[in-house]
């Protein structure tokens, strides 16, 4: 899980030098402010890639005394700093832009932006593909939102080939409109980039649909009389569970003991990679609730 998580890191940041270089080629030449505008993301692609590759090793790095709980978090912490450039970079975008649009110039050589960004959707499309692979084996938060700004880049080279051609068949006013969209568009992309970094780093609970079939895995137990205080939160590719279960009082603490193990292993592979802590009561016990608002026995239908 984590050498893909890794081999999908280093695929952007290859993919970000070499359309780095493509567009500050066609940049030069054109003079395109949409050019620019798309040079300025891929090479922030490759900074914030680079920072990705860094989260995702970091993140990979197993507990230590400091660390009890692992460093999964740095994935959260990268793609929130992936956030900051792309905000950056649009507002720095958006500037250019309209100073354009007050100048009134045109590009030259539309072909040779035209040409470089068809390459660019071709690259990007590919790279998307693989991440989404990647993703749907790690759940890797930070690639999720390397991919998040790819995707959006797709839309960005559309919209340059798109500008550079009305550029030319004078349209004016074209290319710096674009570089505006372009802008508003990054924005939009780091808004909605920071949403899973901001769950994980806040330990946001599972989704419902999760939470109700992780119960249901429980649940098979015939040992439980009851579960409840499900508390549930991910950190990088981990997640982590606690939550206690109500079982007949006259058990030995062996017996107990192994009702657990049976508990954590049948949890542990319908969730891999899921730390699980369990708390057992007597049948019977009623917890001072820490939160009466979300105390419930999530064994029982809601309805």
């Amino acid at each position: 899980m984590i050498n893909l998580a890794r081999r999908a890191a280093l695929a952007s940041v290859c993919s970000a030098i070499l359309l780095g270089l493509l567009k500050a080629w066609a940049a030069w030449t054109t003079g395109s402010v949409a050019v620019l505008a798309s040079l300025a993301d891929s090479v922030l692609d490759l900074f914030a890639s680079l920072v990705t590759l860094g989260g995702v090793h970091w993140a990979s790095q197993p507990a230590d005394e400091n660390h009890r709980f692992g460093h999964g978090k740095a994935e959260a912490l990268a793609a929130l700093f992936q956030v900051v450039v792309i905000a950056v970079s649009a507002l720095a975008i958006l500037v250019r832009a309209i100073e354009r649009l007050r100048g009134g110039d045109i590009s030259a050589s539309p072909e040779s932006g035209i040409a470089v960004s068809m390459i660019a959707i071709v690259v990007t499309l590919a790279l998307t593909r693989y991440q989404a692979h990647v993703i749907a084996k790690t759940g890797s938060v930070a690639i999720g939102a390397d991919r998040i700004h790819y995707t959006s880049d797709l839309m960005l080279n559309a919209a340059v080939i798109a500008a550079l051609a009305l550029d030319a068949w004078g349209l004016r006013g074209a290319d710096p409109v674009s570089g505006i969209a372009i802008a508003f568009w990054l924005l939009f992309g780091a808004w909605r980039a920071s949403e899973a970094a901001i769950d994980q780093l806040m330990d946001k609970e599972w989704p419902e649909e999760k939470r109700r079939a992780f119960v249901e895995v429980a649940a098979r137990n015939p040992a439980l009389k009851s579960l409840h205080d499900l508390r549930t939160r991910s950190s990088g590719n981990n997640d982590f569970v606690q939550f206690h279960i109500a079982m007949n009082p006259a058990m030995t603490i062996q017996q107990a003991h192994d009702v657990v193990e049976a508990l954590e292993k049948e949890l542990g592979d319908a969730f891999p990679g899921t730390e699980i802590l369990i708390h057992v009561d007597p049948d019977g016990h009623v917890d001072e609730p820490q939160n009466p608002m979300i105390e419930a026995n999530l064994l029982k239908d809601p309805e």
